[in-house]
């Protein structure tokens, strides 16, 4: 068997991840502290929305037919105020002044904002050269019972990360408690001596440890928590202390160690420790020595440790499979090329762009960098596009997938 045919595709990663989601389970949360947690319930209008004919304008109430008979002039019966029951037109002559959020009192059909009226001795007028007739119709200024939403009709789908807006709408409906999505318990490793602490100063051949704080950001930017540690290139000690990780969290994100270095123990350890290889090597750039596999319910992600093939490996292969284990749906966006590119190699090609908003098109723009160890490059950038191994020529024009990290 030659090297080739260890490397498996894009598409073949991406599925072969897919088919290792995990359930890591449900639990009760209160509404209002469940924010940016991963709802597990659909939720359904209680009753109509609106709950009655809703009042959109202050001004007064009345029947349109009335205003068709050519009356202008209005005895004003009473006020409609918001939070108070229906009051009754009693006499089609008469409106009643009604205010925003009220009830539409009962035998009208029509509220005329007071921007359109005159009110003298109780009386409101109608001030036709302040506007057209035309303007007039029935149940203007009213939003009908059940214009929104019908009672039991979907509010939120399951599998909706919990915003501000969702939060309002668990309150409208009543919602005190509601079942959420556990999360898994994920940790971000980092290996090799050359990393020091961010506080340190770095020697002439030392970097300072950033990989882990790029995903730990990404992880937190789409509301998961997380875990970081950082390993010595020591066989024994990586062991000892993945072990210990492998039991205490259910997912490992690692940042090196992978390749073909002497000191790239990771592979032949995790073998060790029983986490079963699903694939090594992927047809791509940057991250090609990406390693994928399980041991149980424990999900392992090793990416190369150069930071551009680590923060791409994050966002296409592990975000993806989190949100499938959680229920969350991956959509794909797109882009369009905005000018031509040429990449020699057969490989899937992740390329640094940076975003155009022309006419509601997405352009992308290439950003020259120098390579995966370029972090430096991503912040003229706004995304990955993805080209695909097939081809070296792409032109200008021509749309492809993207991943977003600049929303």
């Amino acid at each position: 068997m030659n090297k080739q045919e260890n490397i498996i595709s894009v598409k073949e990663a991406v599925e072969i991840i897919q088919s290792q989601v995990e359930d890591f389970g449900e639990y009760i949360e209160g509404s209002f502290d469940s924010l940016h947690k991963i709802l597990a319930q659909n939720i359904v209008a209680d009753r109509d929305f609106p709950a009655y004919d809703n009042v959109r304008m202050d001004g007064i109430a009345l029947k349109l037919e009335s205003i068709q008979k050519g009356v202008k002039t209005f005895k004003i019966q009473g006020i409609q105020a918001a939070g108070s029951p229906a009051m009754l037109l009693e006499n089609e002559q008469n409106c009643i002044e009604v205010m925003t959020g009220s009830i539409l009192p009962k035998n009208t059909d029509i509220v005329i904002q007071y921007e359109w009226i005159s009110i003298k001795n109780g009386t409101a007028t109608l001030n036709f050269e302040a506007f057209d007739k035309q303007q007039l119709s029935y149940f203007k200024n009213i939003q009908a019972k059940g214009f929104d939403k019908k009672a039991g009709s979907e509010l939120i789908k399951k599998g909706t990360r919990i915003s501000s807006a969702e939060i309002g709408i668990l309150a409208t409906v009543g919602t005190q408690n509601l079942v959420v999505k556990d999360q898994p318990k994920i940790i971000i490793i980092s290996t090799g001596d050359e990393l020091v602490a961010v506080s340190e100063t770095p020697k002439n051949y030392q970097i300072r440890r950033s990989n882990v704080f790029a995903l730990q950001a990404i992880l937190q930017e789409n509301g998961f928590e997380s875990s970081t540690d950082h390993i010595a290139d020591n066989k024994i000690v990586l062991k000892e202390k993945i072990a210990s990780h492998l039991k205490n969290y259910d997912v490992l994100l690692f940042s090196g160690a992978v390749s073909k270095g002497k000191f790239d123990f990771l592979p032949e350890i995790l073998q060790e420790l029983g986490v079963k290889k699903l694939f090594h090597k992927v047809k791509q750039r940057p991250g090609k020595p990406f390693w994928f596999g399980k041991k149980e319910k424990k999900t392992v992600f090793a990416f190369p440790g150069n930071p551009v093939s680590t923060y791409v490996g994050c966002l296409k292969y592990f975000l993806p499979w989190v949100n499938k284990s959680l229920g969350i749906d991956n959509k794909t966006k797109t882009a369009i090329l905005a000018k031509d590119f040429d990449f020699k190699p057969k490989l899937y090609y992740f390329l640094s762009v940076s975003i155009e908003e022309k006419n509601g098109q997405r352009y992308a723009i290439p950003q020259k960098g120098k390579g995966s160890g370029d972090l430096a490059n991503l912040a003229n950038a706004d995304g990955f596009l993805e080209l695909p191994a097939e081809r070296t020529n792409f032109k200008k024009g021509e749309e492809f997938p993207i991943i977003l990290f600049r929303k």
